[in-house]
């Protein structure tokens, strides 16, 4: 087991790698190269892929190019995590590299605005895989209560997985991500092979500029690369993390883009551009046009096939984000940041954190379902994917004040003009995250990261209390 350079605290305290995974506990596993990639893979591709080529359809072939540039930028942030993660290997990621760079308070809205973003979107990706459910089990969909109860199970089961240990979360994640990519595959390397020309449509099929249109077709698209910081997310249990966070998250970052450009494309040029505006199942009728004789519907088990894949795709995300969701609170709750109930582990998990997270999740859950009012759980989803890109602002703006402080280490001033490079380009990412939420996500958002001021505050005032009466 490697070890690793304590990290020094405004109290003097070292935060090192106590989130190692303890030994000779079976149940407790830390993650290899294939399994952190699974993670970071398996976390950026949840449920969206399968509706991703009709969303972007209306804007024509040139959504493509928008993707492309996106790729680039998640490339050159999941290389700016690497790089962050090489310097402090430990469980917390964009907490980790915004407390040491910049101090508790921005080390704690990073941890805040993360928790908040998990346990919001694990509530979401329930209700979305319950759409699923109910192509598989009509019965699953009758009923307001059988719904609720379908999506409560599917945040559960991955809870469980984890409350299990590391061993079995690395199990699942490996097997959902296989499973998953199968069908995926088909389409994006397959559909090549039946692939019509006459089916792409027109390049522009606004009425905009060609900039207008990359920048109004990647507004829906910004949000599919959240995921990159996975492994440097539960660096402490990854394997060597000073090596294979990096490798992971770019491994990880490239197939996922691989995956959403061949799909994309696959998609374009097997469904025709007008049926592909209206379609609801965009892959269930690629997968029917491949495998039919008349390329129309061609029967229901594609329906099928696409129903069982994406919900192996969401139990396979959830499984990952639970993990997630429970390991930046972890990280803070040891530096006295956050209550110190997150700081419980077993089995190389943070029990408390996963429990306090999916009964959230389960609440909201539950909520969505009962309370009848329209468009409050959009809202909320909406406003994660604000808080999503704050840690990414900060993590991204520690790297710049590591090489301009003369902090990073000493490296070839090429290689010191290449971080630098990459750094800014992760920023001006973040930065486009933040605006194609929307300004009412924003507005929302902020309220949702200044509540927890409050919370700062009775933790800081603890802290301070605890400083100045030491135990006798």
């Amino acid at each position: 087991m490697t070890s690793t350079a304590a990290l020094p605290t405004e109290t003097g305290k070292a935060a090192g790698p106590g989130d190692a995974t303890p030994q000779g506990d079976p149940h407790a596993r830390r993650f290899g190269l294939p399994i952190a990639t699974c993670l970071v893979m398996g976390n950026i591709i949840g449920g969206g892929i399968f509706l991703l080529p009709a969303s972007v359809a209306p804007f024509g072939t040139i959504s493509l190019l928008a993707f492309a540039v996106l790729t680039l930028g998640a490339v050159a942030l999941a290389l700016v995590f690497g790089r962050l993660a090489q310097r402090h290997p430990q469980t917390g990621g964009p907490y980790v590299y915004a407390r040491a760079a910049f101090g508790d308070f921005a080390g704690f809205l990073a941890a805040w605005s993360y928790w908040i973003t998990t346990w919001v979107s694990n509530a979401a990706l329930a209700v979305a895989a319950v759409g699923y459910l109910s192509v598989l089990f009509p019965a699953v969909g009758t009923h307001q209560w059988s719904m609720c109860l379908a999506a409560l199970a599917v945040q559960w089961l991955p809870a469980l997985a984890n409350l299990a240990g590391t061993r079995y979360v690395g199990a699942v994640q490996l097997v959902a991500t296989v499973l998953k990519f199968a069908p995926l595959l088909l389409v994006a390397v397959g559909g090549l092979y039946f692939f019509d020309p006459a089916n792409l449509g027109p390049f522009r099929a606004t009425g905009q500029s060609a900039v207008g249109a990359v920048s109004a077709s990647a507004a829906i698209l910004l949000f599919s690369y959240l995921g990159v910081e996975s492994a440097a997310v539960s660096a402490g249990e990854v394997r060597d993390p000073a090596r294979n966070v990096g490798r992971a998250t770019i491994l990880g970052t490239v197939g996922a883009a691989t995956v959403y450009l061949l799909g994309t494309l696959s998609v374009f040029g097997l469904v025709a551009h007008e049926k592909l505006v209206s379609s609801e199942a965009p892959f269930t009728d690629a997968v029917n046009a491949m495998f039919s004789a008349d390329g129309g519907a061609g029967g229901t088990w594609g329906g099928t096939a696409v129903a069982c894949a994406a919900v192996i795709s969401m139990v396979g995300a959830l499984n990952g984000w639970t993990l997630l969701s429970a390991q930046t609170p972890y990280a803070a709750a040891k530096d006295g940041l956050f209550p110190k109930i997150f700081e419980t582990k077993k089995r190389g998990v943070p029990v408390a954190g996963v429990v306090v997270t999916v009964v959230l999740a389960s609440a909201l859950t539950v909520y969505n379902y009962t309370a009848g009012s329209e468009g409050v759980f959009e809202v909320l989803v909406l406003v994660t994917t604000f808080t999503a890109t704050v840690p990414y602002l900060l993590s991204t703006a520690a790297q710049v004040h590591f090489l301009l402080s003369g902090q990073a280490q000493r490296v070839h001033r090429g290689r010191l003009a290449r971080d630098a490079a990459l750094a800014c380009l992760g920023f001006a990412f973040s930065m486009w995250l933040v605006a194609g939420s929307g300004y009412a996500a924003v507005y929302q958002g902020v309220l949702f990261l200044f509540a927890g001021v409050l919370v700062y505050a009775v933790m800081s005032a603890r802290r301070r209390r605890a400083a100045d009466c030491p135990a006798e």
